[in-house]
């Protein structure tokens, strides 16, 4: 009985986390996709990077949501006891977790393809934008500062954008010592320098901080098989 008591409290103190959390986020979500300029004054030019390349409003609008019913089932059912909603939470946080597990190994099985799929989609985008769309070309820019890399593949993404038609070079950032050199980034500099594309950069710094993402991810994962197994065990023991 005191068993079900302590762990009761500590998944309604749990879900009560992931509740504020999800008010959090939700709260943000709406600031950024009604008042955005003024979050970008406040978090500078590196969200106004994340926020053209991914639009960051919807995702966290979306993010919270599901945090906040989450959190709300897990309380209400555990306060209530009721089984109806622990097996609606215990259904919903399996389906996340089955998700998650599905996207990891399809992301480590299937890198190749996946770098097939978004050179399809990314490449054509920047021989259409890249010059021409500002904010595009200002959030591959940051890109390709922060991970000192070039385009999605390589220097040759570049061809035919209007960036490239207009000043007959390549970005700066194709070609090594970019900050320094005043020699302008040409097709020989370019393939001689043969600067990495952000796609195989990315993948590097993944692989070279695998121990941090992974443990990252196997506390999430672990956090969320604890309050599944939390709830089956109130769920079970409930008259």
């Amino acid at each position: 009985m005191q068993c079900f008591k302590f762990l009761k409290t500590m998944m309604i103190l749990f879900n009560l986390l992931i509740f504020l959390c999800g008010v959090a986020l939700l709260a943000v979500g709406i600031w950024v996709s009604v008042d955005g300029s003024s979050f970008l004054k406040i978090f500078g030019p590196l969200s106004s990077s994340a926020m053209q390349f991914v639009n960051v409003g919807y995702f966290l609008i979306a993010a919270g949501a599901v945090l906040l019913a989450l959190g709300f089932l897990g309380c209400y059912g555990a306060q209530t006891e009721s089984k109806c909603i622990l097996m609606m939470f215990f259904s919903i946080l399996l389906v996340i977790f089955i998700a998650e597990v599905a996207a990891a190994v399809v992301a480590l099985v299937y890198t190749s393809m996946a770098e097939e799929f978004l050179t399809l989609l990314v490449v054509p985008a920047i021989k259409k934008d890249y010059g021409q769309q500002s904010d595009f070309s200002q959030v591959w820019n940051t890109t390709m500062e922060g991970l000192k890399c070039c385009g999605f593949t390589n220097y040759t993404d570049f061809e035919d954008s209007p960036y490239f038609n207009e000043y007959h070079v390549f970005p700066p950032y194709c070609c090594q010592d970019y900050s320094t050199a005043s020699v302008p980034c040409t097709r020989e500099k370019a393939e001689a320098d043969h600067v990495e594309g952000c796609f195989k950069q990315l993948l590097h710094d993944i692989r070279t901080n695998a121990v941090t993402v992974g443990g990252v991810a196997a506390g999430i994962g672990g956090l969320e098989l604890a309050a599944m197994i939390v709830s089956m065990y109130l769920y079970c023991n409930m008259d």
